[in-house]
């Protein structure tokens, strides 16, 4: 690409950024501002969610089916509610997830989702002709006649026979409409008193087989899909049980969501700031291309309809933090080629070079971990993955090409391309640089046994004294009242037992601790919710409009929350496994997951030790760290191999340390950008924040530690054991 054509991109990158904030912030002409675009999520907007089970034995494809008819049904029925954008999935295999922003009354919200489809069919005088009992079956086929698709009904023997009598009345001319729009000779099918077709009788139908058109060009396949299972839902009612409930008040909400945003801004603000200070005319490029970032993730969400929660802000702030970790990779490599004597010019070059396998590696373990969160999350933690998942892929676009193209133009101007704007002095020496050469691996045994002790005397305490389980994963329910005043703990107490429910802990929240959180280790359900604010309103003059928020889980969550935990670590270390095996050797993914495994279980047990309560975001902090630290531990690890294949004859012991200190600087200046951006969240944000960000903390940490001092040392011993590395004596792959 000749010099006019990279200032001319660099230039359009300029006004894209300048014009894509402009328009994320205020929205031009029939575009939006972006906090008109994204979908906010229950715990900001305020709202109800519900999850039911189906009481079902059907497995496979017969279950599949049944939730999909009953979802179909579902999102029918909430429709007709009238609220903002309602959501309906399919959460694992027999459950319903249904979020309902704006809606304030959880009990009318079940009431509405959970009864039994009423499906019934209609003469155009109203007259009532069978129901869904009647039909056996619904689907969909192609209308040769008309193209497209047409939806096909098989009835019972009552519905065969109720069906033809319909028929020929339809077709005798006899009928006098009196239901609005529907054809003299149409037969309505009714579901939830909501006309949904409205087929004309074309001939009497005694064989109990139907096929409803759509007219030329017949329905499209969705829509014919979404009538055959809105019908079939009507044939094949299934049970439906509450097992998770939570409604969120709207202030509280957004209240945590502004202190979110102003978290967010405080910790981008930090970035650009630090990588300004230490990185110079680098910063200036990387800082260009964090902006572009920010635009591209927050604008990927609002495309995509992804629904911004609480804890999505922190994984965004999170990707934030760690899309640094690809451009000190970048500049790293670049002061190194400096000071092997090259020109700044083809420093920038070759630095990109090398330093893009290692950035495709350690990008792509965190990747791995985020899918699995996504696939195995619920609720808020999807929201979280998908966050953190959008963050790195638009990083690694932006550091890759952005950074890339402003470097490569500084490095050819003669103003900007000295030495010193890129932190080296004119010697070729770096301006500061540790100069002390540690040896890690002469002294590995220490951190073997330190990291032995913390984790056994933690994991001691929390088997002994027990671990702090929340009612995500015990079940239970937790609800919170705002008091307008300060009230006695023990009246309350009294007033529970008087309805004959048990706390297993009563807080203060709020200011002037005029809120309360009760929490009850027993799952309760909408009547006995509704039984303590009936006494409540005795005893202390307050309504439903005093419920700040209300949070049940059923003990079926919290099991399948355990097991989905345990599913998570164990799927995510076999696919790091497979994947650090396929791009390095089997020693580096033994090594790797040992790692992971020593961060897991310290986090495990500083948790048991302090009595930290484990919850869902307790699960989603873990991965993450599991992801970052495998980020950490594959950028020292792809030195090692880089350098077993050009130090031929140093000893392993020696290698190995020498690569770590060559990286130990990259080390510490990614972990400490991250933990930078994550204390205005821990400071400022809400209580559902801190959650999330405190294994976060401890996992950096902890996985920054174990990079250097567990896996690294873990790979010698295997190596020495064994009859080397592969790259040993061999030249390193095409990047070096």
């Amino acid at each position: 690409m000749s010099a006019q054509m990279k200032k001319a991109l660099a230039v359009f990158t300029i006004i894209i950024i300048v014009l894509g904030w402009a328009i994320t912030i205020w929205g031009a002409g029939p575009v939006p501002a972006i906090k008109d675009k994204i979908k906010l999520g229950l715990d900001i907007e305020g709202g109800v969610y519900v999850v039911m089970e189906a009481k079902t034995d059907a497995t496979g494809d017969n279950l599949r089916k049944l939730m999909e008819q009953t979802q179909a049904v579902i999102e029918q029925r909430v429709n007709q509610m009238g609220l903002s954008e309602p959501i309906v999935t399919i959460e694992g295999q027999k459950r319903i997830r249904v979020e309902l922003p704006g809606a304030d009354d959880a009990d009318e919200a079940i009431k509405q989702i959970g009864r039994t489809a009423q499906l019934q069919f209609f003469l155009a005088d109203g007259t009532k002709v069978l129901d869904g009992s009647m039909v056996k079956d619904a689907g969909i086929t192609t209308d040769k006649e008309n193209g497209g698709y047409a939806v096909s009904l098989e009835f019972n023997k009552a519905g065969t026979e109720a069906f033809a009598q319909a028929t020929q009345k339809a077709m005798s001319g006899a009928v006098q409409p009196q239901m609005e729009g529907v054809n003299a000779r149409a037969i309505a099918i009714v579901l939830d008193n909501q006309i949904i077709s409205a087929p004309v009788v074309n001939s009497v139908i005694q064989n109990g087989q139907a096929i409803i058109t759509g007219g030329t060009g017949g329905f499209p396949q969705d829509e014919a899909t979404n009538l055959s299972a809105l019908i079939r839902g009507g044939s094949l009612p299934v049970a439906l049980e509450e097992v998770n409930t939570s409604t969120q008040s709207a202030t509280i909400g957004y209240n945590a969501f502004e202190e979110s945003v102003i978290a967010g801004i405080i910790a981008i603000f930090l970035i650009l700031f630090i990588m300004l200070a230490f990185y110079g005319i680098m910063g200036v490029a990387a800082d260009i291309a964090l902006l572009l970032y920010v635009i591209l993730v927050l604008w990927a969400m609002g495309l995509m309809g992804t629904v911004l929660t609480l804890p999505g802000i922190g994984g965004f702030i999170i990707s934030v933090g760690m899309a640094v970790d690809a451009n000190v990779i970048i500049f790293t490599r670049i002061r190194e080629e400096i000071a092997t004597g090259k020109t700044v010019r083809v420093a920038v070059h070759s630095g990109f070079r090398r330093a893009l396998n290692t950035i495709i590696d350690s990008h792509c373990t965190t990747i791995i971990a985020s899918i699995v969160l996504y696939q195995l999350g619920t609720g808020p933690v999807k929201g979280f993955a998908i966050t953190l998942l959008l963050g790195i892929i638009a990083s690694l676009f932006t550091a890759t090409l952005v950074t890339q193209l402003f470097l490569t133009l500084t490095s050819e101007s003669k103003r900007w391309s000295a030495k010193k704007y890129y932190g080296m002095n004119e010697d070729n020496t770096p301006k500061h640089y540790i100069k002390k050469q540690f040896h890690f691996i002469k002294h590995r045994k220490i951190y073997y046994i330190v990291a032995a002790c913390i984790i056994l005397s933690g994991l001691i305490v929390g088997g002994i004294r027990g671990y702090n389980y929340g009612i995500d994963f015990t079940g239970g329910t937790m609800m919170q009242f705002n008091m307008e005043k300060q009230v006695d703990l023990s009246k309350v107490e009294s007033s529970l037992k008087t309805v004959g429910i048990d706390a297993s802990e009563l807080i203060y929240s709020g200011a002037n601790n005029s809120e309360i959180i009760i929490k009850t280790t027993a799952s309760l359900d909408n009547a006995d919710r509704n039984k303590v604010i009936t006494q409540f309103n005795k005893d202390f003059g307050i309504t439903e409009k005093n419920v700040v928020s209300v949070e049940q889980f059923g003990p079926s969550v919290g099991k399948d929350l355990r097991a989905n935990a345990v599913k998570a670590v164990v799927i995510s270390c076999i696919a790091m496994l497979i994947y650090i095996n396929f791009r390095f050797e089997w020693k580096f993914g033994v090594a790797a997951i040992a790692g992971v495994l020593h961060d897991v279980l310290t986090v495990i047990a500083l948790y048991g030790m302090f009595h930290v309560t484990i919850n869902n975001p307790f699960i989603a902090g873990v991965l993450t760290v599991l992801g970052y630290s495998t980020n950490d531990t594959i950028v020292i690890f792809d030195r090692i191999r880089e350098n077993l294949g050009i130090m031929k004859k140093k000893q392993l012991e020696e290698l190995i340390d020498y690569s770590i200190n060559e990286t130990l600087g990259r080390s510490i200046m990614t972990s400490s950008t991250v933990l930078i951006v994550l204390i205005p969240m821990f400071i400022l944000a809400s209580n559902s924040i801190r959650e999330f960000m405190l294994p976060l903390f401890i996992g950096v940490i902890v996985g920054t530690l174990s990079s250097i001092f567990m896996c690294s040392p873990i790979y010698y011993e295997l190596a020495k054991g064994s009859d080397g590395s592969k790259y040993k004596g061999k030249k390193s792959k095409k990047s070096y």
